[in-house]
């Protein structure tokens, strides 16, 4: 394929390589012609490992060059790749300058072909970016988007000495976009890179950089204060995080990340609580952990406000353990909803086939004979009782194992606070969850 890359910075000189080495014939693009002229003398912009060999072998074997032509590099090209910088302005939002600018040039290129080209954004960019890239193309060329042109966002998750490898060989290759006939052009692209390939929507690509680094700072912040904890109490930090990752089941792996509901139970909360009383005793600050229970406070609230906000007084609660498939009520979010609900004078009915009031014992039953002492009055065997009298019904667990007549929430609101029930029942969830955009109900108190 012919494609031509606009930045030779860092990613922008690692794709030109890596590009010519999978067999395209590719043109690099920059104001910069000190760097145009490295690149034509065969030698890399950075400094990375095993990029000047790739530089080297393919300029000699006159698969990459680079040019300060736009025009040329756009006309004679099937796909132009966007991978100028994005920095960070003191507000934390983006300079998108570079980008706009890139935008600006590859339009007054379009305007003169007569043939499909495909613009792929690179680059770093915050969701929306991709569609003002469009219409920015399209007002100054005076073509029209997925018809003469589409736009693909293709984030790149390339480290610092090891972006040659890790260009080779990604965890995944993310294509984000709306044109068929231009996400097959990118597949085709990525065509010797060894890695699944995921067509996702474009501000889902957009995002995901954000959210994967985001993420990265997380456990480096987290082993950081596990280790100062561990170190005040003479314990190895490194060691107890050697273990740590030991577990690929649960600690190291998809679990506990999919969104839902708050967490919940006699585990999570007592041990959280228990790590950070030890650094506090220790004097040691953990903003990180201090902030988990916060964060999950602010999701119970946020599970509320989008009850209260239909307006509607009759609320039946499917699920009330803090986990499907057992009893255990202990510091479950559902049992905070229930009781903020009863407090605020909404009529609350209760299905959970597991929770039997008869069968509570222990700490279960002293927990919710305080929570909610006339639990009895509210909880119903019955699960299309309980919807049969309720105007929004409130699932706190997944519907995959209940026997019921589906269509009984045809009528209904529904609010999802697991978020497992989309596949479940994919009509009615579609249909029925629409959040209203003129209902409020004001001064919503936190939980």
């Amino acid at each position: 394929m012919r494609i031509s890359v606009f930045g030779l910075g860092y990613v922008g000189c690692v794709s030109l390589g890596c590009l010519a080495q999978n067999g395209h014939s590719v043109v690099g693009v920059d104001t910069v012609e000190a760097k145009v002229d490295l690149i034509n003398a065969g030698k890399p912009t950075i400094i990375e490992k095993d990029i000047d060999v790739l530089v080297s072998e393919h300029w000699h074997k006159g698969n990459l060059s680079a040019t300060t032509d736009y025009i040329s590099a756009v006309c004679n090209t099937d796909i132009s790749i966007v991978c100028v910088g994005t920095p960070s302005l003191g507000n934390g939002h983006l300079s998108m300058k570079s980008v706009f600018q890139v935008a600006e040039q590859i339009a007054d290129a379009i305007r003169k072909k007569e043939t499909f080209h495909v613009v792929v954004v690179r680059s770093t960019v915050l969701p929306g970016s991709n569609l003002k890239i469009g219409k920015l193309i399209e007002s100054r060329s005076g073509k029209t988007r997925n018809v003469d042109f589409a736009v693909i966002s293709n984030p790149e998750f390339l480290r610092e000495g090891s972006a040659v490898a890790d260009y080779s060989r990604p965890a995944i290759t993310v294509i984000g976009g709306e044109n068929q006939q231009a996400i097959d052009l990118v597949r085709e692209m990525y065509r010797n890179v060894d890695a699944s390939v995921m067509e996702v929507g474009i501000e889902v690509a957009e995002i995901i950089k954000y959210v994967n680094n985001s993420f990265h700072a997380l456990k480096v912040t987290f082993a950081n204060e596990v280790e100062r904890i561990c170190s005040e109490q003479g314990i190895n930090g490194r060691e107890v995080m050697d273990l740590f990752v030991k577990d690929k089941r649960l600690n190291i792996s998809a679990s506990y990340l999919k969104p839902g509901f708050a967490y919940g139970g006699s585990c999570l909360p007592k041990d959280l609580k228990g790590l950070r009383a030890l650094g506090h005793d220790s004097y040691v600050n953990t903003p990180v952990l201090d902030a988990i229970e916060v964060s999950n406070d602010v999701q119970k609230q946020n599970g509320f406000e989008r009850i209260a906000r239909h307006g509607k007084r009759k609320i039946g609660l499917v699920g009330l353990s803090f986990k499907a498939g057992t009893d255990d009520l202990r510091s479950s979010p559902m049992v905070e909803i229930a009781e903020k609900l009863i407090g605020k004078g909404y009529a609350v009915l209760i299905y959970d086939k597991k929770v039997k009031l008869s069968q509570l014992r222990g700490a279960n039953k002293f927990f919710i004979d305080e929570h909610i002492p006339h639990l009895s009055e509210l909880i119903s065997s019955d699960i299309s009782y309980v919807i049969n009298n309720s105007e929004v019904i409130v699932l706190g667990h997944s519907l995959s194992d209940f026997e019921f007549d589906a269509s009984s929430l045809n009528e209904k609101i529904v609010v999802d606070l697991c978020g497992d029930n989309s596949q479940t029942l994919p009509n009615v969830i579609a249909v029925n969850t629409a959040e209203p955009d003129d209902v409020r109900e004001p001064a919503l108190e936190a939980l």
